[in-house]
């Protein structure tokens, strides 16, 4: 990463005001303190102007409820899916990512209460940048989940740059999501790291978050400053046994060659955990024997191949496993083209069906639901910086299996939003 000589200014004028010891006796007095100092003094003094920096990241973020029309389409030009849920009544709600997959990122929500055949526009915008900050705070993965008891849950991610090297998992909850004024609470800090993937509810009742705190130690001058959180790097689960109040860290996978992890976890038949992680090879997993808190070596899952990206795994009602994956076959993929849908009846064993939901290439990041009359939803992304559409397949597991839609209410390639503001070739 490149700061800019603002940024750096920023940067430093943050600084004076926790060194007091250095600057108290004037500039002059200053310059002749940084004169003599060290290499390593002016490292530490380096990194403690970092760290503070970082800590920008800690201040709770505004959730936007009226963001219309600074946030409106024709004023934004990126779109990167994050998240679909339904809520008890049967809204629909969509998030994805507007700024770019950068430090520019920002959530927008919108609704559909017509089963995603039509949406509204932006309803809610999480941007947590600031011109008084010294550099770009982001908000850049996260979820949508609708817990047990029906309420509404927007998961996500603040770190400061694109990763500090710690970040942070933040939640708010909205209590009446099929309002025509949904209230959304102040956001909770729930840990470090970023959670891009719904929470499993376990046979216990447990509840099971999937939380990453990458492997690598921060980007750019980021790089190293929270040395203290290496023991627990990786793909970790979090256990909340209170409806979600307060969540306890069990344990961690950790994977060669991790890309973010974006871990999902299903509870099988056994009562075993299976954990799937994206590394920057493809797909691997974990298993786990003891609820979460010890995990097995990593492995490539037998006859699954997919590429660096995300996925989409799920326990279905019928007590089936869904996957959704790149490729039209499930032991090969031709990179982000051909998303396709896969069930298991033996616990990932053996794999049938194979529906091509988006034949196309460029489509990315799927996330879904299952809806009580059994219809899957499927979100994903086409094109972030050019078409920036965010798109919605609804189908079910009798298509799955026929490799066709067959049944009548199904329906691909439904647009949620796209992008009207001027593209900017420089976003990912």
């Amino acid at each position: 990463m490149i700061i800019s000589p603002r940024e750096m200014i920023c940067a430093l004028m943050t600084a004076l005001a926790f060194a007091p010891g250095i600057y108290a006796q004037g500039p002059e007095k200053s310059e002749a303190a940084f004169a003599t100092m060290s290499p390593e003094a002016l490292r530490a003094f380096e990194k403690d102007v970092m760290r503070r920096i970082a800590d920008f990241a800690l201040i709770p973020p505004k959730m936007n409820t009226s963001p219309l029309p600074k946030y409106d389409y024709d004023k934004l030009d990126y779109g990167m899916t994050i998240g679909i849920e339904r809520t008890p009544k049967g809204r629909l709600w969509a998030c994805w990512v507007a700024g770019g997959d950068s430090p520019k990122a920002f959530f927008v929500l919108a609704s559909s209460d017509d089963d995603g055949e039509t949406w509204s526009k932006p309803r809610l915008v999480v941007d947590a940048h600031s011109k008084n900050l010294p550099m770009d705070r982001s908000i850049l993965v996260g979820n949508l989940w609708t817990d047990p008891i029906g309420r509404l849950w927007l998961i996500f991610d603040q770190s400061m740059d694109m990763f500090d090297g710690r970040a942070g998992v933040w939640a708010s909850i909205c209590e009446n999501p099929d309002s025509d004024k949904p209230a959304w609470s102040e956001p909770k800090r729930i840990w470090h790291g970023v959670t891009l993937n719904k929470p499993t509810v376990l046979s216990t009742g447990e509840w099971l978050l999937p939380i990453s705190l990458d492997q690598r130690e921060g980007f750019g001058p980021f790089n190293g400053l929270f040395q203290d959180l290496n023991p627990l790097r990786g793909a970790n689960v979090f256990v909340s046994n209170d409806k979600g109040v307060t969540w306890q860290r069990r344990g961690a996978a950790v994977f060669p060659n991790p890309d973010w992890h974006e871990h999902m976890i299903v509870e099988r038949k056994d009562l075993s955990l299976w954990m799937l992680a994206r590394t920057a090879k493809g797909m691997m997993q974990s298993f786990s024997t003891d609820g979460g808190k010890t995990w097995a070596s990593p492995s490539e899952p037998p006859g699954i191949r997919q590429p660096n990206a995300r996925f989409h795994f799920r326990r279905l009602a019928s007590g089936r496993l869904l996957l959704i994956k790149h490729g039209d076959r499930i032991d090969s993929h031709e990179g982000r083209v051909q998303l396709s849908a896969w069930l298991s009846e033996d616990d990932g064993k053996t794999w049938k069906g194979g529906l091509v939901i988006d034949e196309r290439k460029g489509i990315s990041y799927p996330d879904g639901f299952q809806a009580p009359n059994g219809t899957l939803y499927i979100s994903y992304d086409r094109n972030r910086s050019t078409d920036g559409e965010i798109l919605l397949a609804r189908f079910t597991e009798e298509d799955i299996l026929a490799k066709k839609l067959i049944s009548p209410q199904s329906k691909l390639k439904m647009l949620i939003s796209k992008p009207l503001g001027v593209k900017d070739p420089k976003k990912k």
